[in-house]
């Protein structure tokens, strides 16, 4: 298998478009034409990790954090960036990063806490705008359907909990071909009239391209009518944080010490506790601090996250309790989520899970 088709499957999964304007995700180091011998992964890709790749023989490495956030005027190895992109080089493997675009998918990191910690009913705590489009096309109506459901296999009409969803009304469309025309209907120089439906989809921006090449595919006509709309709606299925139920509440108490079990953390960091019952619970996987005023808006008794700052803490103005458990250990779980997609989407070549405990930071 090449580097690029692991690479198509990662962005399809995690599209690069839903990573944060910071962001560095996608292949940082490598080849995409090369062959892929074995998978590393890992949280962060330093130089032991490289290390432990070449030892596994694994020519690419698949992290969550990316190696390079900034750009690099120089490789001479003066820090521990440059000296892994040179490790890496020196010993052909590839850096690949999923990072704040698996924040961002509904099943990427805070999905991963919320399913430790055995929440239901989650959804996406903060969703994000600006991903979604509509299409507006015009078909035949004998081929309606046809174009439809290709649309619909491009990953068109999906809305929530539904898919194939769309809306069609009938009408007359009129044309005339030049005589340079081939028209699929009707004859050159003579004004056309034929019974067109109207099909209106939503779809992820993401797809766009893939969309419209599938719509000129399937569609009859020699030039395709469209109509491409961004829209202001939020996407459910796109943006930060995760906020779900437990099954049953539980003493606030006994809930940070179901988390110190579940999500492996010896220290958490949290505001004085009311002794009431957690039932909603909030979580962000890494800093999610950004979110308090959501989880406050969802109604959640507690947010789960890291990297408060002191000040930060008073914010949770009594209303709910802020559980601080470390960013290492908030995300620790993510390559667990990211072997068990390459494994079942790539059931042929070897997937290794690091052993190097990346985390910089250490408690006495």
């Amino acid at each position: 298998m090449k580097l690029r088709e692991l690479c198509d499957k990662l962005e399809a999964w995690a599209p690069l478009a839903y990573q944060e304007g910071y962001d560095n995700s996608g292949l940082i180091v490598g080849d995409p034409n090369r062959d892929v011998t074995g998978v590393l992964v890992s949280l962060d890709a330093i130089e032991d990790v490289v290390e432990e790749a070449i030892q596994n023989q694994c020519n690419v490495i698949v992290s969550h954090h990316p190696i390079v956030f900034k750009g690099l005027k120089s490789l001479t190895g003066k820090n521990y960036v440059e000296r892994t992109v040179l490790k890496a080089i020196k010993n052909d493997i590839a850096l690949y990063a999923l990072h704040t675009n698996l924040d961002n998918i509904h099943t990427g990191v805070s999905k991963k806490m919320a399913d430790r910690l055995g929440l239901v009913n989650t959804r996406v705590l903060a969703p994000k705008r600006g991903f979604l489009k509509k299409l507006i096309t015009y078909v035949p109506k004998q081929d309606a359907e046809m174009v439809r459901n290709a649309l619909f296999d491009a990953g068109a009409g999906k809305l929530g909990a539904y898919s194939e969803c769309a809306f069609s009304a009938e009408g007359i469309g009129t044309f005339k071909g030049s005589e340079a025309s081939n028209p699929v209907i009707g004859e050159k120089e003579v004004r056309e009239h034929v019974t067109e439906e109207r099909i209106e989809l939503i779809f992820p921006s993401c797809i766009e391209t893939k969309l419209l090449s599938t719509l000129k595919s399937a569609h009859p006509y020699e030039e395709v009518a469209y109509q491409v709309i961004s829209l202001e709606n939020t996407n459910p299925f796109v943006g930060s944080g995760m906020i779900g139920a437990l099954k049953e509440p539980i003493l606030d108490v006994d809930f940070l010490n179901l988390t110190k079990e579940s999500l492996k953390t010896d220290c958490i960091r949290h505001t004085k506790l009311p002794n009431k019952k957690i039932k909603k619970v909030a979580l962000c996987g890494g800093s999610g601090s950004f979110l308090l005023g959501d989880a406050k808006q969802a109604g959640a008794d507690i947010f789960i996250t890291s990297d408060f700052k002191y000040h930060e803490f008073f914010d949770a103005e009594k209303s709910i309790v802020i559980a601080d458990i470390g960013h290492y250990e908030s995300e620790q779980y993510t390559i667990d989520l990211i072997a068990d997609f390459l494994r079942k989407n790539f059931p042929r070549f070897a997937v290794h899970l690091s052993k190097v405990n990346t985390n910089p930071i250490n408690y006495l």
